[in-house]
């Protein structure tokens, strides 16, 4: 026998003897990156605590990053810097993991940096300088501006039904749910608005993925306008570039697909990568939002599978961007066509450094701005007698998705719907839905908005369907 047959028969008796190893991957692999993205993390709500919501560092720890685990620092001091003369904020200090530096840009809010760019980069980021509408809000009249008329309740509202709904909200049974504002709108009016210590009618805070009904409708508008098509391929170059592009098959996604999250990509977010690569590396480390959007695989056939990813909503905005042409048109469009038509003046829709708008996540506004968004909505895409969004596009935000048809048909074009299961809510409602509590909730049956904001933390849990059905207990 040569030696060859040797080792082969050898590999063959020693096989069997590999089923017992019983070896597991438990070596997190994602460490010093996991702890870059949690030191950016703590940077941007930092510094958008700060700069942005204008509230003080004692605040800021107590309250935006309280779900933090282990905060670097406390509000007394740590390794983090606060530079007031840039709004800029440095967290962790030098060695194998880089410390993370976030900075203010005008209209824009905070921006994180790259772990190889320093604050001296920071006036090379992006800012948007455009002039707001004339007039003071505080003089304008609601629901433009800030002026509320007080009046009575309507005789149909039963006022201690509306603060028992409110109750309802603020006193919560776990203290990880923390709400910080409740506004309620009825046949356009604000009736009941109500602020936990520390926060006011001016506070900005982000709204985590109630951004993505926001990115909803700017795309919309530009589907009415022709410019865009729901069932149109997303029209642009995917990653890793190949020497046959027109071959890939990701070609057959349209927009219809990404905004019903059925992409039928690789699931990064949805991966216990969420914290770790993907889309927290545009949200916290500084990398571009668009690149990462772009290099998924394509897994499975676009329109046959629910996964919320993050990065599906990118591959909209992006489609938006090529649509829009400039970059000017793109950077002032939110602006434009939107916000500054129905009075959304505290409302800062923030980019990655290279401009790109984080429209996934990155929206710091108030209770009253998505108020007003939410009433655009129940009237039906009308503002003051001008037509913003068509009948069609609401419908189809509030049609189910195809691909969630056995999982309770909950989620329509970048809105969340009442599921099937739930039959002690209005029906017809639907709402936008972010991290940490950020609800706006449209009602049409009972001509109501009620918006939730949220500083919640752990598990979280608040029965945001619930709420709906609390505050209209209160319509008779």
């Amino acid at each position: 026998m040569n030696r060859l047959a040797h080792l082969l028969l050898a590999a063959s008796f020693a096989l069997p003897g590999f089923a017992s190893a019983q070896q597991q991957e438990t070596y997190d692999y994602w460490q010093h990156q996991r702890e870059m993205i949690r030191r950016g993390q703590q940077a941007i709500f930092m510094c958008n605590g700060l700069f942005t919501s204008n509230r003080t560092l004692e605040q800021v720890f107590e309250r935006e990053l309280a779900f933090f685990q282990e905060p670097i620092g406390t509000a007394k001091g740590g390794d983090y810097s606060v530079i007031e003369e840039l709004r800029a904020v440095e967290v962790g200090a030098p060695g194998e993991v880089p410390p993370m530096r976030a900075v203010f840009r005008e209209g824009i809010g905070c921006i994180i940096l790259p772990p190889d760019q320093t604050l001296a980069d920071a006036d090379r980021l992006p800012e948007l300088t455009l002039p707001y509408p004339p007039g003071n809000p505080a003089q304008i009249p609601w629901p433009d501006g800030d002026l509320v008329e007080d009046k009575p309740l309507p005789a149909n509202v039963d006022a201690a039904a509306l603060q028992a709904a409110s109750d309802w909200s603020f006193d919560r049974p776990s203290p990880e749910q923390a709400t910080i504002s409740l506004l309620v709108v009825y046949k356009g009016d604000i009736i009941h608005e109500r602020y936990a210590d520390g926060f006011d009618m001016t506070t900005r805070t982000r709204t985590w993925s109630t951004a993505k009904s926001i990115a909803s409708t700017l795309i919309g508008m530009l589907v009415d306008e022709g410019r865009m098509e729901l069932d149109a391929p997303l029209g642009f170059e995917w990653l890793p570039e190949a020497r046959s592009p027109e071959t890939d098959p990701r070609n057959d996604i349209t927009l219809r697909h990404v905004l019903n999250m059925s992409s039928g990509l690789q699931s990064i977010d949805n991966n216990r990568l969420e914290y770790a690569t993907g889309s927290g590396m545009s949200y916290w480390a500084g990398s571009s939002s668009i690149t990462g959007a772009r290099s998924r695989a394509l897994i499975r056939e676009p329109g046959t599978r629910w996964d919320y990813e993050n990065y599906d909503t990118l591959l909209a905005v992006y489609a938006m961007k090529r649509a829009l042409g400039g970059e000017k048109e793109y950077a002032e469009f939110p602006r434009r066509a939107l916000l500054d038509k129905i009075g959304m003046r505290n409302t800062l829709v923030s980019t990655d450094r290279f401009g790109d708008f984080i429209l996934s996540s990155q929206v710091y506004t108030n209770a009253r701005d998505l108020a007003r968004f939410g009433l655009l909505y129940l009237q039906n895409g009308v503002w003051n007698g001008e037509r913003l969004l068509s009948e069609e596009w609401i419908d189809f935000v509030r049609t189910p998705a195809p691909a969630t048809a056995e999982i309770g048909n909950m989620y329509g074009g970048q809105f969340w719907l009442v599921p099937d299961d739930r039959d002690d809510v209005p029906e017809g409602a639907y709402m936008t839905n972010g991290n940490r509590g950020q609800f706006t909730i449209i009602v049409p049956s009972h001509d109501l908005v009620i918006v939730r904001r949220g500083l919640d933390y752990g598990r979280q849990g608040f029965d945001r369907w619930g709420l709906a059905r609390e505050v209209a207990k209160a319509i008779k």
